[in-house]
């Protein structure tokens, strides 16, 4: 593609867009990763990034993608053969499946549609029928990233409780965290895996894992081979503020900022932002005639929407078009909603003027791709972010 003037939209779900704040403390000069102020640094993050997961114990960061604190979470908690139950939302929850399986851990999934959340009462039954206490842990994904579902997992926590299972709870926070209400403590959660590119505004390259403390006793008796992502070599030392092998010390820098950041919007602030977003932006997908891939009003996701297109319609060739004319990528469907989705990822570092310029670079693709839809989907979004949506549907009656 040739030079386009004007910026680049990002609207993929992840990577989001950086901010310049945190662009700007990435691109500081590399400090040393033994020294005194970079101390100060570790003890700053490692502490402040508890406050994002809403947890009071451990924080692991490691210098990896999310599927690194995937592995992570698996290799110091489980033993080869053990069993665990996983439960299919959709393409990240089947890659996640996949790994177990190559480490040698016998994954059972209980199967989905794509288009709901983890249905906390089959894994409640699943565990009622294991007699003898031979299923290991429980792994969900809390934000489904290829289907825009956003699963309950204090629903999860009591369905194991009332199993009276010992189970451990392991929940992959990677596109939700710092984007929607998550509490790792308050929801009994044992391990919760991040990563940095999603609600945390930060490129690709850290990942965590928050520790409850059954999850570090079962971490004591586990036989996967680990070393590089072994919990206790990190936690031995991470209480001065340093790692046992070289950290991704600019991004540290980066997300000491961001953590600033949130903090200073207030969390439950961002979480209504994005809420408001996605409330616009299903509004116009709704106008438009399209259905959302999430089926369920109490499961929809406010990082993103997928939007399924009509039969016969590619959504690969829309975004292509969407990607010429108006300079903004969406995100692509994955595995059996391949060209069928597209998804509009509304995180991170955004707002309300953001959210209409994106719907309205899609409205202009439908149009120019020939798309049946109805118009004016943008004005539907804008009038709810404008709080006229109930006045307009008062007219129109």
């Amino acid at each position: 593609m040739s030079y386009q003037a004007g910026r680049h939209f990002l609207q993929i779900p992840g990577p989001s867009n950086t901010p310049l704040p945190v662009l700007a403390a990435i691109a500081k000069p590399t400090i040393d990763h033994r020294g005194p102020e970079f101390g100060k640094l570790g003890r700053e993050v490692l502490a402040g990034i508890r406050t994002i997961f809403k947890t009071e114990k451990p924080v692991v960061i490691y210098p990896a993608s999310g599927t690194g604190a995937w592995e992570a979470a698996l290799l110091n908690t489980l033993s080869p053969g053990d069993r665990v139950i996983m439960f299919e939302t959709g393409w990240f929850s089947t890659l996640w499946s996949r790994m177990a399986k190559k480490l040698g851990i016998e994954a059972e999934v209980i199967p989905g549609d794509w288009r709901h959340g983890v249905d906390a009462e089959a894994i409640g039954a699943r565990l009622a029928e294991d007699k003898g206490r031979t299923i290991k842990a429980v792994c969900v994904v809390h934000n489904e990233t290829s289907t825009g579902v956003a699963s309950r997992i204090p629903a999860v926590r009591r369905a194991i409780d009332q199993a009276g299972h010992p189970a451990l709870l392991i929940v992959d926070t990677i596109s939700s965290l710092a984007s929607i209400d998550y509490r790792h403590d308050e929801w009994g959660v044992d391990v919760t895996v991040g990563g940095s590119q999603k609600g945390l505004m930060l490129p690709p390259g850290l990942s965590f894992n928050a520790v409850s403390d059954k999850a570090r006793a079962a971490a004591r008796t586990a036989r996967l081979p680990r070393s590089f992502f072994d919990w206790e070599e990190m936690l031995a030392i991470n209480d001065k503020g340093f790692f046992p092998y070289t950290p991704s010390t600019n991004l540290l820098q980066g997300l000491k900022v961001a953590i600033d950041m949130l903090h200073e919007e207030g969390l439950d602030n961002v979480f209504a932002r994005h809420d408001r977003a996605a409330e616009a932006t299903r509004r116009c997908v709704r106008h438009w005639g399209f259905d959302i891939q999430c089926a369920d009003p109490a499961e929809y996701s406010s990082v993103l929407t997928a939007v399924r297109l009509p039969e016969g319609h590619s959504a690969d060739a829309l975004r292509a078009e969407i990607l010429e004319r108006s300079n903004m990528s969406l995100g692509n469907g994955l595995g059996p909603l391949a060209d069928r989705v597209f998804r509009i990822g509304h995180l991170g570092d955004f707002h309300d003027l953001m959210v209409t310029g994106v719907l309205t670079g899609v409205e202009m693709g439908l149009r120019a791709r020939g798309i049946p839809h109805r118009s004016g989907g943008v004005s539907a979004a804008m009038d709810f972010l404008g709080g006229n949506a109930g006045a307009m549907a008062a007219a129109a009656e």
